[in-house]
């Protein structure tokens, strides 16, 4: 009985696999046969033509552009001390504030030489008087010569005291030494000054000087009289500069030369403040140029499909120069062209393509 029922499952197995069979070489019912209509259709869209961009080549200004990072330092800026010692007995600046060259900023204590001025000076009309009486008795030989020249010589010799306490007492004032902008003081009426306490700082900022550094490969193209560009971080103003002189040599560690450019500062932009310079090194007129985004690159070589009666044909370009933006095309396209700029990577030589935008 056992046998008879394992061999009626046997039976069974292998009716099945036959009718599988069987029904897998019958024709598929109507959604089937939809479902491989539907995937022979996707297939055929494969080969579609491809939306691209484009733009036609036209002669333009190209400029070629060096683009380097700068600071702006003052035209002039010293630490103001003293050239004597001596008390703080004045000050007579606001921080902060504008002041004029020679503008008299702080004093130390001078009256002890101003006691010695006013004696020396007391004693130049003496002997003013006795060189007068001695050249008119030797005009009537009454006095020797020798004794005419002693009153001279002592006459010089007081005048020349005289100079020299005048000179100590200007160095117990601190004055201005060109226009600018004093800052914060470092010191107070009282302080014991000597020539190397600092008072302040003064900065002259109109005009500002530009200071950058360019590698060796540009040292040549920049020179006295060029003219750069410049912007400010958080600013949208463009600002202009002159070089007005540069390094005697390159930076042996850098390999690259320092120059200088002014800039007039009618704003008062403050000192200390990077700049991001453009630097025009050559300007192209008539320059055929496309966006970098329409080369492709293929061993070693530069390319770009052009577009021609619907489908796109590549042609192998020179580049020269390049901007931010754009490439200059010295050889291989010509004015009219229409080179496509968009999905470069998918484009195969003669496959059709339709303008979706053009420029």
């Amino acid at each position: 009985m056992k046998k008879r029922v394992k061999w009626g499952l046997v039976a069974i197995v292998g009716a099945g696999l036959i009718g599988w069979g069987v029904y897998s070489q019958m024709p598929k019912p109507n959604e089937e046969l939809a479902e491989a209509d539907k995937v022979m259709a996707n297939q055929k869209q494969g080969k579609k033509a491809l939306n691209i961009n484009a733009i036609i080549v036209k002669p333009q200004v190209l400029t070629d552009e060096i683009p380097i990072i700068g600071s702006l330092i003052p035209d002039e800026e010293v630490n103001l001390s003293f050239e004597t010692s001596g008390k703080i007995v004045e000050i007579n600046f606001e921080e902060g504030t504008t002041v004029k060259k020679g503008q008299l900023l702080a004093k130390v204590n001078d009256r002890p030489l101003q006691a010695q001025l006013q004696r020396l000076v007391s004693q130049l009309k003496l002997a003013e008087d006795r060189v007068f009486r001695q050249d008119a008795l030797l005009k009537r030989d009454a006095v020797s010569q020798e004794a005419y020249e002693q009153v001279k010589t002592e006459l010089a010799t007081l005048n020349a005291d005289i100079e020299s306490v005048e000179a100590q007492i200007a160095q117990t004032e601190l004055r201005a030494p060109f226009d600018g902008i004093i800052g914060l003081r470092q010191v107070s009426v009282g302080t014991y000054a000597s020539p190397t306490t600092i008072v302040a700082k003064l900065t002259k900022i109109s005009p500002l000087k530009l200071e950058f550094a360019v590698s060796e490969r540009y040292a040549r193209d920049i020179k006295v009289g060029t003219n750069l560009s410049f912007t400010l971080e958080g600013s949208l103003d463009t600002y202009h500069a002159q070089v007005y002189a540069r390094e005697s040599s390159l930076d042996i560690n850098t390999h690259t030369l320092t120059v200088r450019a002014l800039y007039p500062n009618p704003s008062g932009i403050m000192p200390g403040r990077y700049a991001s310079i453009t630097l025009k090194k050559q300007e192209y007129k008539d320059a055929l140029a496309i966006p970098s985004q329409a080369i492709v690159p293929e061993m070693g070589k530069d390319k770009v499909f052009v577009y021609r009666s619907g489908k796109a044909e590549p042609t192998e370009i020179i580049t020269g120069i390049r901007t931010d933006a754009q490439v200059q095309v010295v050889k291989g396209l010509a004015t009219g062209d229409t080179v496509i700029i968009s999905g470069t990577q998918q484009l195969r030589t003669g496959m059709d393509v339709t303008i979706d935008h053009i420029e």
